[in-house]
């Protein structure tokens, strides 16, 4: 029977934190998810099942996505990179970092899987063959990526933005420095590909642009954000994931003090600020219509002591509505 309720809980979670939650491309029912209990699994989200899972030979897995070819792709902490094809549930080994696979991205426009690792090197696949495409220097550890078509955007520990296009990978397109001035936790590329929306672990999310004209340049701007008052003083909190809305190109921020907010980034305005949840949260996804919201909670131990009993790990599936994400 599937779920019709505005919001609901998935069964059967993952058993360590959730480091990643994914729609399948043109889905919003199909729902991938990465835990560091070394499994991949495949939620049908509207009847509340797991369709199918793997193991990443015991390793915690970092990052998973799907392309529309269904085949599973995932990176764990061991290095490795492994694609599944879910109907016939055959795991293939794609290659090896030297350090662990932090983040994973598909370019559908170009048929290519990105590898980020803390090796330093991002890594290029042929998304059909799993062959090598290239290996590419980052200059400092991968913490996050971005893809939208050509246009790939890397996160580096030392708070480097770094801009590629993927049809020329000789040399990157753009460098800079964070807007922010702690260490960058999630970038996300705008759908139309003007800018970017960045985070950090300091209670922060920063809107820039990439045309270096200095009108447009005037545009950006950072914001505090996941924030919380208690007992006289500020609590500061990571803002661990972002995720856009690809029709209404507002997006959805998610933080360790257990908040989902929605932003208009053009208008700088919060357009809705969901109940708390269990911890905090750890990964967000909207699917690609953009009418379901999967939110992934797990604590990553981001406070002094830690919280016992132990905080559930668990994934929300919320269906959103336009006067939650729609430009007011």
């Amino acid at each position: 029977m599937s779920e019709a309720r505005s919001e609901y809980k998935l069964k059967n979670p993952p058993d360590d934190a959730i480091s990643s939650v994914r729609f399948a491309p043109k889905t919003s029912y199909v729902l991938i998810v990465s835990s560091w209990d070394s499994y991949v699994r495949l939620y049908d989200v509207l009847g509340n099942t797991v369709r199918t899972k793997y193991t990443h030979n015991q390793s915690p897995v970092l990052d998973t996505l799907m392309t529309e070819a269904n085949r599973v792709f995932s990176g764990a902490l061991d290095g490795t990179i492994i694609s599944c094809d879910i109907t016939g549930d055959q795991k293939y080994t794609v290659g090896q970092h030297e350090d662990a696979v932090r983040c994973l991205e598909f370019s559908e426009d170009k048929n290519i899987i990105a590898s980020g690792s803390w090796d330093r090197l991002v890594k290029l696949w042929d998304a059909r063959s799993l062959g090598p495409i290239g290996v590419h220097s980052q200059q400092d550890q991968v913490y996050t990526m971005s893809v939208k078509d050509e246009m790939l955007i890397v996160g580096t520990s030392s708070r480097k933005i770094i801009v590629w296009d993927l049809r020329n990978m000789s040399q990157p397109f753009q460098q800079r420095d964070s807007l922010l001035k702690y260490q960058t936790r999630c970038v996300r590329i705008f759908p139309n590909k003007q800018g970017y929306v960045l985070s950090s672990i300091e209670g922060r999310v920063a809107v820039e642009y990439f045309d270096s004209n200095p009108e447009v340049q005037k545009k950006k701007y950072a914001f505090k954000c996941h924030r919380i008052k208690e007992q006289g003083m500020e609590c500061i909190y990571p803002v661990n994931a972002i995720s856009f809305h690809f029709s209404h190109s507002t997006f959805a921020t998610g933080g360790a003090d257990g908040f989902v907010n929605v932003w208009d980034g053009f208008n700088k305005k919060r357009l809705c600020q969901f109940h708390r949840y269990p911890t905090g949260i750890s990964s967000l996804a909207f699917s690609n219509c953009g009418s379901v919201l999967a939110i992934g909670c797990s604590y990553l131990g981001e406070l002094d002591e830690t919280p016992q009993p132990a905080l559930e790990d668990c994934i929300f599936i919320r269906n959103v509505t336009d006067q939650e994400t729609k430009p007011k």
